[in-house]
């Protein structure tokens, strides 16, 4: 079944009592039963929900998985994630990741004895270097948050199968749409379904896919037990924002490199971070593993000073300064103060994400328009 078609129909079947051809809402916290443990398959909303269940089949459709969760927002599918560890194990993570995901790492697990090293990721050598005996995961994000960095996916499955690590690959800049890590054999992919795959700045989610029976059954078993499940309609919100994915990652790939090539050629933009650009230093990566390169940019400023940095992060009217991404609106923010605000300067320096950073969120409006915008906010 192409993606097109898989959006549309995948984990999804009209309801046999009613007919209803959209998954009904079940908005309930328990189930009757005829006789103890005598059920239809459902006993507590916490550990099963119809409505929960139609989006974790779609979802493991999109991404080529057998088994899809869904957890009440992108960390805790997160903090579902590192569960599977023991203190002692470590974890190799790329340097430029989104600052939440920094920040339970090294505030919240760390103090359990999980050990954390962060690693250019784009420099296999730097992820061998790294490794050690107590060595259990590898945790990916391509393209990374926010410099736009690309990951050799295949290249660290490789890495983790030979040293039989868990491969986690967060893909929430790319979605299912651009970018399947499964198929490249990593173990767990991880979504922030708040972004690309919902779609409409309207709810707060996340999700895992795997085709690993026993991550799997661990996993389910975390979901269940901790409890970090999200509600039926909420649920609902992302199997409707399901449905229109790939027209709307059309336009926000469409988008993004009309706004990428402006930004390239405006005499006052001194750098650009896009994986769509043949400049970008993995560029050839990035079409290799991607189908299209998304529609998240960053850029600076040749003028690198706050002052000039506020002007524009302030001086736009369709790109709203806030924080998130992957609406159909488009979005403008700043990555030191906003998204990545929780992780030290000297390690944002370090892994090259500058104060003056701008990102944007490429939304699905006309084009035209937001180069427009950008123009004049821009000077």
């Amino acid at each position: 079944m192409k993606f097109s078609t898989k959006v549309v129909h995948a984990g999804v079947e009209p309801c046999p009592v009613t007919g209803a051809i959209m998954t009904p809402i079940y908005q309930t916290s328990t189930y009757v039963q005829a006789a103890p443990g005598d059920h239809k398959g459902y006993e507590y909303a916490r550990t099963q929900n119809p409505t929960r269940d139609a989006l974790q089949n779609a979802l493991a459709a999109l991404e080529n998985g057998k088994y899809g969760l869904c957890f009440a927002s992108g960390m805790a599918a997160t903090d579902a994630v590192i569960k599977l560890l023991n203190p002692g194990d470590e974890v190799i993570a790329t340097n430029d990741l989104y600052g939440g995901t920094y920040r339970i790492f090294t505030k919240v697990f760390a103090k359990y004895g999980i050990v954390f090293k962060f690693v250019d990721m784009g420099n296999m050598g730097e992820v061998e270097r790294a490794l050690t005996p107590a060595t259990k995961m590898l945790w990916i994000e391509t393209p990374t948050n926010p410099l736009m960095k690309i990951v050799d996916i295949q290249a660290c499955v490789n890495i983790g199968k030979q040293h039989n690590l868990i491969t986690v690959v967060d893909n929430t800049f790319a979605s299912p749409y651009l970018q399947n890590p499964l198929d490249m054999g990593a173990s767990i992919v991880l979504h922030s379904l708040t972004k690309y795959i919902a779609g409409h700045s309207d709810v707060v989610m996340g999700a895992l896919i795997t085709n690993d029976d026993t991550l799997w059954t661990d996993l389910k078993f975390i979901q269940n037990s901790c409890g970090g499940v999200p509600g039926p309609q909420d649920c609902f919100l992302v199997l409707r924002g399901i449905k229109t994915l790939h027209v709307r990652m059309r336009q926000h790939c469409e988008n993004g490199a009309k706004i990428a090539q402006f930004l390239v050629n405006h005499p006052n933009v001194d750098k650009v971070y896009y994986p769509g650009l043949p400049s970008h230093p993995n560029h050839e990566v990035a079409k290799r593993q991607m189908r299209d390169f998304g529609g998240m940019i960053s850029f600076t400023l040749k003028n690198d000073s706050m002052e000039a940095a506020l002007k524009v992060l302030t001086g736009t009217h369709l790109f709203s300064l806030a924080e998130s991404l992957g609406g159909v609106e488009s979005l403008i923010g700043h990555p030191a103060t906003m998204t990545h605000a929780s992780i030290p300067r000297e390690e944002r320096l370090k892994a090259g994400l500058v104060d003056t950073l701008i990102r944007l969120s490429v939304g699905i409006e006309d084009a035209e328009d937001l180069i427009a915008d950008l123009e004049k906010a821009i000077g």
